[in-house]
């Protein structure tokens, strides 16, 4: 990193267009992926199970909950960012902070006015979506910022980014949903079987998002599964997981009766547990680049849950 970088940080005056570019890596693309993914899921599965289809009148509802959520999630990251400089420019020198393309003070506006605008926009879309937000935002809060700092402690961190994404943005959001459509907030059992998936799902995206980050934890004394365990058995961990919630969907959709297109999911599932085994045999641990690869290929997985559940759903009502 060159101090001329530190020193010049960019600006959305001067360099729009790259600059626009720097807040899309400070967004980290992949959980705003996710987030969407998420949004967009929970919506069609509402709209599915109450025979409500997709239509101008439900449309601004997930915009609201769609801008809001993007406005959390870039307040989320961006904290843990501004919280890991020192960390990134080991683990992560390409992130805006870590390379100077940012300053510290434009970090804190950008995170200051995304997460004021998370709940400023919520708000208007009722109590279950600011209660969602809110409770995202403060779990994302802890999470990085001293003195509780939960990121310091495996089991912690782990818990904290599994509870949001797992529970919290999925029920929560379900009964936004189904609240605005009906006036009337409950939960189906379809939204039960895909919480309890990206739950499981997320534990493996927790244990082994930080064995890229080796190096820089283990220098400043950041406590993580893959310095107790070891890397090896992180990958193992992590691909045993993710066959235990490819199976489990499997077996609940053969034994279950649900508003889901039974043929369309357990094929679509034996073909991403397929993908899986053949792509976990080509990772090198020795090499951070293929590590971070896999890392991706893992998310790539998780956004497909929220692409393929909703349109089995779709696809049975239909």
């Amino acid at each position: 990193m060159s101090q001329t970088s530190v020193q010049n940080p960019k600006t959305l005056w001067k360099n729009p267009f790259s600059w626009l570019l720097s807040l899309w890596e400070f967004s980290r693309p992949h959980t705003i992926i996710g987030t969407s993914l998420s949004v967009l899921a929970l919506y069609l599965i509402a709209s599915a199970t109450q025979e409500n289809f997709v239509n101008f009148n439900t449309i601004k509802y997930l915009l609201i909950a769609l801008v809001a959520c993007l406005c959390g999630n870039v307040y989320i990251v961006g904290l843990n960012q501004l919280e890991d400089q020192e960390i990134d420019k080991i683990n992560k020198p390409y992130l805006p902070l870590a390379s100077g393309d940012f300053s510290v003070l434009q970090g804190r506006y950008i995170v200051g006015i995304t997460g004021i605008l998370a709940l400023t926009i919520a708000y208007f879309g009722g109590w279950y979506l600011w209660g969602t937000v809110a409770i995202s935002l403060m779990i994302g809060t802890t999470y990085s910022l001293p003195p509780i700092r939960l990121k310091r402690f495996p089991l912690l961190a782990a818990f904290c980014i599994f509870t949001v994404r797992g529970v919290i943005v999925n029920l929560g959001l379900f009964l936004y949903f189904s609240h605005r459509f009906s006036q009337v907030a409950y939960l189906v059992p379809e939204v039960w079987i895909l919480t309890a998936f990206v739950v499981v799902f997320t534990i493996a995206i927790a244990i082994f998002k930080d064995v890229p980050d080796l190096e820089g934890d283990k220098q400043y004394n950041i406590t993580t599964f893959t310095i107790l365990l070891g890397k090896s058995a992180i990958l193992k961990i992590s691909l045993g997981i993710i066959l235990a919630c490819y199976l489990g969907m499997i077996i609940v959709v053969l034994l279950s009766e649900f508003n889901i297109n039974r043929v369309f999911l357990i094929f679509s599932h034996f073909g991403l547990l397929s993908m899986l085994l053949l792509r976990s045999k080509t990772v090198d641990l020795e090499e951070k680049k293929s590590i971070a690869k896999f890392y991706q290929f893992i998310w790539r997985l998780f956004f497909l849950e929220y692409l393929l559940f909703p349109l089995s759903c779709l696809i049975y009502s239909n």
